[in-house]
């Protein structure tokens, strides 16, 4: 599971790690540098995501922070996982050895949405070139919100195109990206673009620069980017912002397989995900 320095998604690292590791496996993760990641502390606190957050003595007053931030589940996992003798001692990605796809039996790719930290993730050669390999030996590969667009960036050289091109995907959408986008400009005023780890230049359409249109770009073609039907069971559940899964509940969730490659959209989706991601590995 590689990760950013700082700033991935507490939800999506630490639940998919216990999940995964409850199901038998060791998780081996990988940072720039081999020290250790942290993760955005506003996800976890809460603190500094109200409109008075800037404010040193009012930010541990939440309201909208406690909404925002990760839920129980996602909270009491990074706390474990905090504890991880592999999560404390990582392995380094953009060191002169790079990491072998092959000593691994599959990849986690976390998400997370704070430029300053994951934007030297997204960008990473030394990723991409590991997405590259681990499709070329059809290792099984998951990726979640952000994480997808690593995935999306990760060009084969013996085509010349995306790794997920003839794939079908999802990843966090524009409007829920659109959506916390907006709350930010209201929550968090003095810092309006926090959810936006990539902006639109002059001239760009909104949201050309959003997740689901850059991977969408990536595609064969844009029909393989798939969002939850509207007829699907459960859609309210699925796409209105509130609701998350847990490990009993599935219903929220919206997980896409093609072969050997998993993707899901958001922390709400992602006990369903870890878990489907294990049946994979179990294949």
């Amino acid at each position: 599971m590689p990760l950013p320095a700082r700033d991935f998604d507490p939800t999506e690292a630490a639940v998919s790690w216990k999940v995964l590791r409850g199901k038998g496996h060791t998780v081996a993760f990988a940072t720039p540098d081999g020290a250790r990641s942290f993760a955005d502390d506003l996800m976890i606190t809460g603190e500094g995501l109200d409109p008075w957050g800037f404010v040193p003595g009012l930010r541990k007053v939440k309201a909208l922070g406690s909404i925002l931030r990760a839920n129980r589940d996602g909270r009491a996992a990074y706390a474990e996982l905090e504890q991880d003798s592999a999560f404390l001692a990582p392995l380094s990605y953009e060191a002169h050895e790079a990491l072998r796809a092959e000593d691994f039996d599959g990849f986690v790719f976390p998400g997370g949405h704070r430029a300053r930290g994951m934007r030297p993730y997204l960008e990473s050669r030394a990723l991409q070139a590991l997405v590259v390999r681990a499709f070329e030996l059809d290792k099984p590969v998951a990726a979640v919100c952000h994480g997808v667009l690593l995935v999306a960036r990760s060009v084969s050289p013996a085509t010349g195109r995306s790794v997920l091109a003839g794939r079908r995907t999802t990843s966090l959408t524009w409007s829920q990206e659109h959506l916390a986008a907006n709350l930010a400009r209201v929550a968090r005023f003095w810092d309006p673009l926090y959810y936006r780890t990539y902006v639109e230049e002059p001239g760009q359409a909104c949201g050309y620069m959003g997740v689901q249109a850059e991977v969408t770009r990536a595609l064969a073609k844009a029909d393989d980017f798939v969002d939850v039907p509207k007829d699907a069971a459960d859609y309210a559940l699925k796409t209105d912002g509130r609701h998350r899964d847990t490990t009993e509940d599935e219903r929220p969730a919206f997980v896409v397989q093609d072969g050997r490659y998993l993707s899901a959209r958001w922390p709400g989706d992602v006990h369903t995900f870890a878990k489907r991601f294990a049946s994979m590995l179990a294949g």
